[in-house]
């Protein structure tokens, strides 16, 4: 080979190492410094809306295979302004059971709970492998539904990563970077 095509293919395969690096280097500063994204409101309807909840396959298919659910959500009107009772047996707290935060316990009322990074959460998590905002709870006929946000890291849900929102079960952990989630009665 000649003194030319060895050094034509030196300068590719270095500027193909810095193309790496540049990528890697975006990715991990779009992590570190997750952006807050603003999503235009949504216009209210009227009547029942339906919201996917993720049900356990039943039959012969895929083991531990989800599949979406059309799960309809009654409209919130100014007679139901006061937030419901909650049933018996129904989670009351959120507790954290590993992680910075290990004891820590957050009271369950009729509003979402946003988990991640950032200052404006429910629940601030300071770890590198959570995203700005990383997952939300949200109480959905008597029981908590866990949905990710698109956080980089994942949402696991009893060792399975959440791709579709899921009921969460009393007691079932919930692992979000190196803290650890469970409901309690």
């Amino acid at each position: 080979m000649s003194p030319l095509t060895l050094k034509l293919i030196q300068v590719g395969f270095l500027a193909l190492l810095w193309l790496m690096v540049l990528s890697v280097a975006a990715v991990m500063r779009g992590d570190l410094f997750a952006r807050r994204r603003t999503k235009a409101p949504r216009p209210k309807k009227q009547g029942k809306a339906a919201r996917p909840v993720a049900a356990p396959a039943a039959g012969p298919g895929v083991a531990g295979a989800a599949t979406e659910v059309a799960v309809p959500v009654p409209a919130v009107t100014a007679r139901e302004s006061r937030p419901p009772k909650p049933k018996r047996g129904a989670a009351r707290t959120l507790l954290v059971t590993a992680g910075a935060r290990q004891g820590a316990s957050i009271e369950l009322g009729a509003s979402p709970i946003s988990i991640g990074r950032l200052p404006e959460n429910t629940v601030v998590l300071d770890d590198d492998y959570v995203s700005g905002r990383h997952a939300r709870l949200y109480p959905h006929e008597g029981a908590w539904v866990v949905e990710d946000l698109g956080s980089t890291n994942g949402t696991y849900l009893d060792r399975t990563r959440l791709t579709v929102p899921m009921v969460l079960p009393v007691g079932t952990p919930v692992r979000i970077g190196k803290t650890v989630l469970e409901l309690r009665k």
